[in-house]
C-alpha cells in the first residue's frame, strides 16, 4: 500500500511545502519546494493535497490480478481452506492486512497473503507473500502454485504436504525466502532451485526427501540462511556450496550427507551459526574452520574416523555455545579456553581429551553448562569454581583425589560417576546426592559373590506391579544436565547428562494418560524417563552369570492426531557393546504412537553390575512439535538370571542393624548393671544391719539406681518378669 504524507512547514521567514509517497517495498519519492510568500506556499500546498486524493483514489480502486484470484481460490479449495476475512474484504483478496503495515509473521494472520498494489499506476495488485503455517494441509503442492511468479516469500511450514517438489518451482524467480519444512514431501530436492538467485533463505528439513543435493544450490550467491536438517537427503555436500560466502546460519543435521567435511565451510566467514551434526561425515575438523571467527553457536558432533585437534578454536572468542561432542577428539583442554569470556555452555563429552582441566575453565564468568565426561581426563578438580557454573559433567574419566569445597554449593548439579574420587559411603555430606561411592570406576559395592540377582524399574514413575506380579521399583527423582541417582538398598542406579536445547521449560521424564495397546501393562508404559544426552541405569550387586535384560518402549512425544513428523532415534548399548543402532521407537511399533514395544537382549555379568546405556548420536528431528524434543526414553527396565542363582536378593536391613546395635548395648549395659547390684548387695548385707528389708536395685534398664524393697515387693516384681527370681536372694 502507498502511503501518503503532505505537510506545510515554517521556518523564519521561508515557507515549504512537501509531499512524500512511500510506496511498497521501501521505494520512496518526496517533493519539497520552498516559497518565500506565504500564499504561494498555500497555493502550492493545496496542489499537493488534490495530488493525494487522486492518488488515493486511485488505490482505492485497485484490484487484484484476475489469474492470481483464480489461483489462489484454486489452492484454497484443493486444500480446504477459507480465505480470511482480514484480508479478503468484499470478495477483494487485497485489501485489509493483504495491503497494511502488518507484519507477515503475525501469528494471528493464517493463513496470509501480503500484495504490492503499484502496478500499472496503483490500478492492479499483486500477490507476493503467501503464508499456509500449520494449518494441517493434507496432499500435494498445487502445480498452479509456481505461477504466482511475483511471490517473493513462501511459507509452507508444518503441514502434512506430500508428493514430489516441482521443479516449477524454477519459476519463482523473485523469491528471497522460501519454507517447506516439516511436511512429508519426497523425491528428489529439483536443481531448478538454483534459478532462485535472489533467494535469501531457503529451508526444506523434516520431509523424507532422498537422493544428493542439487549442485544448482550453489548458485545462490544471496543465500544467508540453510536449512535442511532431517531431510532426507544424501551423499556429499557439493563442492558449488563453496560459492555461498553470504551464508550466516546454517543447519545441516539428522541426515545421510557422507564423505569429509569440506574444507570450503572455512570460507563461509560470515556464519554466526552452525549445525553440523548427526549426519554419516567423516572427520576430522578442517584447520580452516579457524576463519569462522564470528561464531557464536557452533554445534559439531558425531564425526567418526580422522582425529581431530582444537586448535582451530584459538581466535573463536564469540562463541556463546560450544558442542563438540563425539568428533574422536584427540587434545587437551587448551588453556587460552580461560580467553572464552562469552561462553554458556561447553561441550567436549565423548572424545579423547588427555591431561589435567585447566583452573582458567573452572573460572569463566558466563559459563554456566560444562560437559566433559567420557574422556580420558586426569588429576584432581580445580580447587576453585565460578558462581555460575552450576551443571558440570565428569563422568566416565580417570579423575581423583579428594573433592572440593564447592561441590556442597546450593543448586549444584554435579555428575562425578565412573572415576577414582574419594568419596565415603555417606557422599551427602558433601552436599553430593548419596551412592556415589557405589558408582566409581569398578562399581564396588558388593562385589565378590555378588547379593542380588534380578532388578526390575518402572523409569520416570511411581513403583507398579505388572500383570505377572513382578514389582517395578519407582524411579521418579528428579533428574537435570548433570545428575545420579543410587537406590538405597544400592540394587540399582541411574544417571543422566545432557541439556535439551532450545527448551524454555526442559524435562527428564514424561508421562501420558492414554491407553497403550500391544500390553497387557499399559500402567507400566504411561512414564519414561528421557535424556537429550546419555542416559545408563546400572544393576548393582549382581551375581555373575548371564542375564535376560528387557527393555521396554512407548513413544508418546508424537501425537497422531496432529500428524506430526516427529522421529526419535538413539543407540542402545549394553555392557558397553551396541545391540541396536538407530533404534526409533515409533518406527518399531509400526509407525504408530502409544504402542508398547518391549526388547530383549542377552548378556553377561562378570563383575557384579550391569549397565543398559541409551545414547543420542544426532539422530532424529529436533524441534517437533516442540524445540527439544529428541534423545533417549525408556518406560520400564528389567533383568533376570539364565542360572539358578545361590545369593539371597535381600536388601541390608539397615534398620535391622541400627537396632541390633542398640539391644547390644541394652544387654551388656544390663549386665554390668545387675554384676554391680550383686557386688553391691552382697557387701550392704554384711556391713548394715539397720536397713528394713533387703535393698535392690530397680531395673537396671531405668537407670540402675538404689531403691528399698520389701521382700513381698521383691517376689511380686519377679513373678511380673521384670526381675528373673533366680536372681533374687532368700
Amino acid at each position: 500500500m502507498t502511503s501518503l504524507n503532505s505537510s506545510l512547514l515554517l521556518d523564519g521567514y521561508t515557507y515549504s511545502c512537501e509531499l512524500q509517497l512511500i510506496f511498497p517495498q521501501t521505494k520512496q519519492m518526496k517533493f519539497m519546494v520552498d516559497f518565500s510568500s506565504l500564499g504561494l506556499a498555500c497555493a502550492w500546498y493545496a496542489v499537493c493535497v488534490s495530488v493525494l486524493v487522486e492518488i488515493a483514489a486511485a488505490q482505492s480502486k485497485a484490484t487484484t490480478d484476475q489469474y492470481e484470484v483464480n489461483v489462489l481460490n484454486s489452492i484454497f479449495q484443493k486444500w480446504r481452506l477459507s480465505e480470511s476475512k482480514n484480508w479478503n474484504i468484499s470478495g477483494e483478496p487485497c485489501s485489509g492486512v493483504a495491503i497494511d503495515d502488518s507484519p507477515f509473521t503475525n501469528q494471528n494472520y493464517n493463513p496470509l497473503i501480503k500484495c504490492d498494489c503499484s502496478f500499472n499506476g496503483g490500478s492492479t495488485c499483486h500477490i507476493t507473500q503467501l503464508k499456509i503455517f500449520q494449518l494441517n494441509v493434507v496432499g500435494p503442492i498445487p502445480e498452479e502454485l509456481w505461477t504466482l511468479t511475483y511471490l517473493n516469500n513462501l511459507d509452507l511450514r508444518q503441514n502434512s504436504l506430500t508428493g514430489n517438489l516441482s521443479s516449477s518451482i524454477g519459476n519463482l524467480t523473485r523469491l528471497q525466502y522460501v519454507s517447506f519444512g516439516q511436511n512429508a514431501l519426497s523425491g528428489k530436492v529439483p536443481k531448478e532451485i538454483g534459478k532462485l538467485t535472489e533467494l535469501k533463505s531457503l529451508a526444506f528439513g523434516t520431509n523424507n526427501f532422498s537422493g544428493p543435493l542439487p549442485d544448482e544450490i550453489g548458485n545462490l550467491l544471496k543465500l544467508e540462511q540453510l536449512y535442511i536438517a532431517s531431510s532426507g537427503v544424501s551423499g556429499p555436500i557439493p563442492s558449488t556450496f563453496a560459492n555461498l560466502q553470504n551464508l550466516q546460519t546454517v543447519w545441516i543435521f539428522d541426515t545421510e550427507l557422507s564423505g569429509k567435511v569440506p574444507d570450503f565451510i572455512g570460507n563461509w566467514t560470515k556464519l554466526t551459526a552452525l549445525r553440523l551434526y548427526g549426519n554419516a561425515l567423516d572427520g576430522p575438523i578442517p584447520s580452516t574452520f579457524s576463519n569462522l571467527t564470528s561464531l557464536v553457536d557452533l554445534r559439531l558432533s558425531d564425526l567418526p574416523n580422522g582425529g581431530s585437534s582444537l586448535e582451530f578454536l584459538k581466535n573463536m572468542k564469540s562463541l556463546s555455545n560450544l558442542v563438540l561432542r563425539n568428533n574422536n577428539i584427540s587434545d587437551s583442554v587448551p588453556s587460552y579456553i580461560g580467553d572464552f569470556q562469552k561462553l554458556l555452555k561447553l561441550d567436549l563429552s565423548f572424545n579423547n581429551l588427555r591431561g589435567k582441566i585447566p583452573d582458567s575453565l573452572f573460572s569463566l564468568s558466563s559459563l554456566s553448562y560444562l560437559f566433559l565426561g567420557n574422556n580420558k581426563l586426569t588429576g584432581a578438580l580445580p580447587s576453585e569454581k565460578s558462581a555460575s557454573l552450576l551443571n558440570i559433567d565428569l563422568s566416565y574419566n580417570e579423575l581423583s583425589g579428594s573433592l572440593p569445597s564447592w561441590v556442597s554449593q546450593q543448586n549444584l548439579q554435579l555428575n562425578l560417576v565412573a572415576n577414582n574420587f574419594i568419596v565415603g559411603r555417606s557422599s551427602s555430606s558433601n552436599g553430593l546426592p548419596s551412592g556415589l561411592n557405589c558408582l566409581q570406576q569398578s562399581f564396588p559395592c558388593n562385589r565378590g559373590s555378588g547379593r542380588y540377582y534380578d532388578f526390575a524399574i518402572k523409569c520416570g514413575g511411581p513403583q507398579i506391579r505388572s500383570s505377572e506380579n513382578v514389582v517395578f521399583e519407582g524411579d521418579n527423582k528428579t533428574l537435570g544436565p548433570a545428575t545420579y541417582y543410587v537406590t538405597e538398598s544400592e540394587r540399582w542406579a541411574v544417571s543422566n547428562v545432557g541439556l535439551f536445547a532450545e527448551s524454555t521449560d526442559p524435562k527428564y521424564t514424561t508421562s501420558s494418560s492414554n491407553q497403550f495397546t500391544n500390553t497387557l501393562d499399559s500402567e507400566l508404559f504411561q512414564t519414561a524417563r528421557i535424556s537429550p544426552g546419555s542416559l545408563r541405569y546400572y544393576g548393582l550387586g549382581l551375581e555373575n552369570g548371564n542375564y535376560a535384560v528387557t527393555l521396554r518402549f512407548a513413544e508418546m512425544a508424537f501425537d497422531p492426531n496432529m500428524g506430526s513428523h516427529g522421529r526419535r532415534v538413539f543407540d542402545i548399548y549394553i555392557q558397553g557393546v551396541l545391540v541396536i543402532k538407530n533404534f526409533d521407537i515409533r518406527k518399531e511399533a509400526g509407525g504408530v504412537s502409544y504402542r508398547a514395544v518391549q526388547k530383549q537382549f542377552k548378556t553377561l555379568v562378570s563383575e557384579n553390575y550391569l549397565e543398559i546405556h541409551l545414547f543420542w548420536a544426532g539422530k532424529g528431528t529436533c524441534c517437533v512439535p516442540a524445540h527439544g524434543t529428541y534423545g533417549p526414553s525408556v518406560s520400564a527396565i528389567s533383568a533376570t538370571p539364565d542360572f539358578k542363582p545361590t545369593v539371597s536378593n535381600k536388601s541390608p536391613d539397615r534398620n535391622k542393624n541400627k537396632n541390633g546395635l542398640i539391644v547390644g548395648l541394652v544387654l551388656g549395659g544390663t549386665f554390668v548393671c545387675l554384676a554391680a547390684f550383686l557386688v553391691f548387695y552382697l557387701v550392704a548385707g554384711r556391713k548394715s544391719r539397720t536397713i528394713k528389708d533387703d535393698g535392690i536395685l530397680e531395673s537396671c534398664l531405668n537407670g540402675c539406681r538404689y531403691q528399698n524393697f520389701s521382700k513381698k515387693k521383691m517376689m511380686k516384681s519377679a513373678d511380673s518378669k521384670d526381675i528373673a527370681p533366680a536372681n533374687i536372694r532368700k
